[in-house]
C-alpha cells in the first residue's frame, strides 16, 4: 500500500529523508499503529489501526494515538509539493501553521525547507497550545456545534503544549532558531504578524473564527505565487465557509485544488 508513495529514483536521497520522515510522523513505521477515538465524555480510546483501515490514515481521517501529526500523508505530500515549487520560483516568505497540535506538519515543512535550500527562512507555529476555544456563538454563528461535537474543546487529546512540540522538533533534530512560537489564541497573536511576508499560509485552526481570524490577518502578507492551505475545507463546514466568504469578498477568483477528502489549496496570483 505505502509502496506506491516511494520516491521514484534510488538516488533521490532528499525525497528518501522527507518519505521516511512522513511515514515517522503519520506513525507507520512501526508494526501496530492505533487510533485514538473519542468518546461523548471527551476521553479516547485506543484501537489498532491495521489492514484496509490503513487508508485512514493515509488520508488523515483518525486521530493517530501516537503520531505526530493527523494530516495524514497525502496533506504532506501536498505541503512538500507547494514548498518545492515555492523553492523553484523564488517565492519570498516566511511560513506558518495556524493550529499545529503535535506539530508534525510544522516539522515536516522546517525538514522539507532545509532540503530545497530554504533554510534561512522561518517556520511560525501558532496555536493556543491549550486545545481548542470555546465557540464565540454571537460573533460566529457557524461555529455552533452539532450535538456530537458540542464539548469538541473539553478534549485534552488536542490540546498539546509548546513544551511538548517543542520536544517533538527536537527528537527529529529539527529544532533551530528559524522554528518560531507564536503561543495563545488567533484573536489576539495573529494581528500581530501583520506586516510580514509569507510564501505558504496552512491553516488548521478548524472553526470559523480560526479561519477567518486567519486570513485577516495573514492574507495581506502572502507573496504573489504563495500559497494557501486549508487543512479543513472539506471535512468542517464553518471551515469551508469562512474561507469562501473570505474568498468572496476580497474578490479572489484563483482556482481551489483539492488535496483529499478535506484538505485543500490556492495559489495567488495576484
Amino acid at each position: 500500500m505505502l509502496s506506491r508513495l516511494l520516491p521514484q529514483s534510488r538516488h533521490d536521497f532528499r525525497g528518501a529523508y522527507l518519505e521516511l520522515l512522513k511515514r515517522s510522523l503519520c506513525d507507520l513505521l512501526s508494526p501496530q499503529t492505533f487510533s485514538a477515538v473519542p468518546q461523548d465524555d471527551g476521553t479516547v480510546v485506543a484501537e489498532p489501526l491495521d489492514g484496509g483501515l490503513l487508508d485512514r490514515r493515509l488520508d488523515g481521517r483518525d486521530w493517530p494515538l501516537n503520531g505526530t501529526t493527523m494530516v495524514g500523508m497525502q496533506r504532506l505530500n501536498a505541503v512538500q509539493r507547494c514548498i518545492e515549487q515555492i523553492a523553484r520560483d523564488r517565492v519570498p516568505g516566511d511560513v506558518i501553521e495556524t493550529g499545529v497540535w503535535r506539530g508534525g506538519t510544522s516539522i515536516f515543512m522546517r525538514a522539507a525547507m532545509r532540503a530545497n535550500g530554504l533554510a534561512d527562512r522561518d517556520v511560525w507555529l501558532a496555536d493556543s497550545f491549550q486545545g481548542l476555544p470555546a465557540p464565540d456563538k454571537e460573533r460566529y454563528p457557524a461555529d455552533v456545534r452539532p450535538e456530537q461535537w458540542a464539548n469538541l474543546d473539553k478534549f485534552d487529546f488536542l490540546a498539546v503544549s509548546q513544551e511538548e512540540v517543542r520536544a517533538a522538533f527536537e527528537r527529529h533534530g529539527l529544532l533551530d532558531e528559524r522554528v518560531r512560537f507564536l503561543p495563545g489564541w488567533f484573536s489576539e497573536t495573529l494581528p500581530t504578524m501583520r506586516g510580514r511576508q509569507w510564501s505558504l499560509l496552512r491553516l488548521d485552526g478548524d472553526m470559523y473564527e480560526s479561519t477567518i481570524v486567519a486570513l485577516e490577518n495573514l492574507y495581506d502578507g502572502l507573496s504573489v505565487g504563495g500559497f494557501v492551505m486549508v487543512d479543513d475545507y472539506g471535512a468542517i463546514p464553518p471551515c469551508k465557509q469562512a474561507v469562501d466568504d473570505f474568498r468572496a469578498e476580497r474578490g479572489i477568483d484563483d482556482e481551489i485544488h483539492t488535496v483529499d477528502w478535506t484538505g485543500a489549496w490556492w495559489r495567488r496570483s495576484r
